[in-house]
C-alpha cells in the first residue's frame, strides 16, 4: 500500500477525490455506516414479511415440514381430523418445548390465562407449552384442582345457565342426551375434566376446531387447544394430574 507520496508501508491517506474515484456508491456506503442506525431499527427494517389472511398474495408462508407433520391431518381418529392452517396462527402459540417458567412439580398442568399458554411441566426445568383460548370476561375460573377423568371424543352438555342465555342449546341439554361427538362438537377431539375437592368445577381443558380462537379470550370459561394439540396432551396426562389455573 502506498501513501500519497508513493512510499510503501504507510497507512492509506484517503481524500475526497480518492473517495469519488471509488465511486458514488462506495462513498454513500461509507457515509451510511455513520448514520443513526440501531440494532432494533435494523431488525425492523429487514424483518421478513409474512402472508396473513388479509394479505394472502404477498410475503412468505410460515410453513415448515416439522409443523406440517405436527398439524397435519389425523386420519386414524374416530372422526378424521383435517389439517390445521397453522401459518395463520401467531407462531408463539404453536406447540413447543420451552424452559419451565412456573416452578411447579413435573407432571403439573399450569394454565397461564394472561399470556394464553398451557404448560405441562417436565423434568430438568423444561415444559411442553401449548397455545390456548380462554374464557372471556365473566366466564373464567382459577385455582388448584385435579384432572378427575378424561375422554376421547366426548359428548357436550351445556350447563343450565348457558342454556338460559342461549335457549337454542336446549336440544343439547342433559335431559336430551347432550351433543354427540364429532368435528363440530365444542369439546373437540379430547377433554380433560377438572374437579376440585371431589366436585366437578364444570371447567374443561378440551380441543376445538376453531383454530383462530387460540390466543384469545372467547370461550364460556373452559380452556381450548387446537385439536392436534389436545390429542398430544391427552396422551401425556394421566388422571389425577394436578392443575393450576392462574
Amino acid at each position: 500500500m502506498f501513501n500519497t507520496a508513493g512510499k510503501a508501508g504507510s497507512e492509506p491517506q484517503y481524500t475526497r477525490r480518492g473517495l469519488l474515484g471509488l465511486g458514488i456508491g462506495a462513498a454513500a456506503g461509507l457515509a451510511g455506516c455513520a448514520g443513526p442506525q440501531t440494532t432494533e431499527r435494523f431488525v425492523a427494517e429487514t424483518a421478513p414479511i409474512y402472508r396473513t389472511p388479509a394479505n394472502g398474495r404477498t410475503g412468505l408462508g410460515r410453513r415448515s415440514p416439522y409443523y406440517d407433520a405436527m398439524y397435519g391431518p389425523k386420519l386414524d381418529e374416530q372422526f378424521p381430523l383435517p389439517a390445521i392452517p397453522y401459518w395463520e396462527i401467531d407462531p408463539r402459540y404453536l406447540r413447543q418445548e420451552v424452559a419451565d417458567p412456573t416452578g411447579e412439580r413435573p407432571g403439573t398442568l399450569v394454565v397461564d390465562t394472561t399470556d394464553r399458554f398451557l404448560y405441562l411441566v417436565r423434568e430438568n426445568g423444561r415444559a411442553m407449552r401449548y397455545g390456548v383460548g380462554i374464557g372471556r370476561a365473566g366466564f373464567s375460573w382459577s385455582g388448584r384442582a385435579v384432572v378427575k377423568w378424561k375422554q376421547e371424543w366426548p359428548k357436550w352438555t351445556p350447563p343450565r345457565d348457558m342454556i338460559a342465555r342461549q335457549p337454542e342449546l336446549e336440544k343439547w341439554s342433559a335431559e336430551n342426551g347432550g351433543m354427540p361427538p364429532g368435528l363440530d362438537n365444542p369439546l373437540g377431539a379430547r377433554a380433560l375434566y377438572i374437579f376440585q375437592g371431589g366436585i366437578d368445577t364444570l371447567y374443561r381443558v378440551h380441543g376445538s376446531p376453531e383454530y383462530r380462537s387460540i390466543g384469545k379470550a372467547v370461550s364460556s370459561g373452559c380452556v381450548r387447544l387446537l385439536n392436534q394439540d389436545v390429542c398430544d396432551l391427552y396422551d401425556r396426562v394421566p388422571t389425577r394430574t394436578p392443575i393450576l389455573v392462574t
